[in-house]
């Protein structure tokens, strides 16, 4: 789900990977381009256990690996069009405040449940209405990217969460970008991901990497995010779909 706090004039070329971890977790970076007239922040919401602690979200910094996405592309080789095409995506009481954690360019915080949103400025925060349209996420954690406005690339957000079904891996593609929730949406995505030997269901739609990630991937510099000897997979979504998150 890609929620923002404020709206914004433009979001496009999204980029999200998804990798399951170790003991139930899951990887997940994310990234986009954006244009905003004010400062704001991204939410993603990601189905965590009820009750998580507040420290229950480990961000990674992968300031020094700006193009995470434009190297996984490399291992999906593609007529010259097609490829030119997703180049370009591949970019009351007081409460305790919750902690700020400074990631690259930009500052996060992990938000354990709707409850707690008030434990943030105001500007991070989404309207309790919006929360009462979405049943769905009222058990579920937020992950909260607080961004300056302006037009940018904003540099591959990542992190790992305990996971409250770890059988699946969770893409958070579900659209808000004007405090409004709607059924349908426009699409610009390009999904990738690494399966572990465990998870043997048919990924249908996806394509499988030429090779192992290690020989496309930086992984000196991917922080533990990959596995270096599996293959990856990729899926574009593109054009107006039904706006919900996609597991795998």
């Amino acid at each position: 789900m890609c929620c923002f706090s404020r709206p914004v004039d433009r979001v496009a070329n999204t980029n999200i990977f998804a990798r399951s971890g170790k003991e139930g977790r899951q990887f997940l970076v994310y990234s986009m381009t954006l244009s905003a007239k004010e400062d704001l922040a991204m939410i993603l919401p990601i189905p965590v256990p009820k009750e998580s602690k507040d420290d229950a979200v480990h961000f990674i910094n992968l300031e020094k690996y700006p193009n995470f996405f434009a190297d996984m592309l490399k291992g999906f080789p593609l007529p010259p069009t097609r490829a030119r095409d997703e180049s370009k995506i591949a970019a009351g009481a007081v409460n305790k405040p919750l902690p700020v954690v400074e990631v690259g360019s930009f500052e996060a915080s992990f938000v354990p449940g709707v409850k707690d949103f008030d434990r943030l400025d105001d500007r991070f925060r989404l309207p309790a209405a919006v929360w009462d349209q979405l049943p769905l996420y009222k058990d579920y954690g937020f992950a909260v990217f607080k961004l300056k406005k302006g037009a940018k690339t904003i540099h591959p957000m990542a992190f790992d969460f305990p996971r409250a079904k770890p059988e699946k891996i969770f893409f958070p593609t579900v659209h808000i970008h004007d405090g409004k929730v709607h059924e349908t949406a426009m699409f610009d995505h390009l999904l990738f991901c690494q399966r572990s030997e465990s998870e043997t269901d048919p990924i249908l739609k996806w394509e499988e990497s030429t090779q192992p990630a290690r020989f496309f991937m930086k992984i000196d510099k991917s922080e533990g995010l990959l596995d270096p000897d599996a293959h990856c997979y990729k899926r574009g979504i593109r054009g107006r779909q039904k706006n919900e998150d996609i597991l795998v």
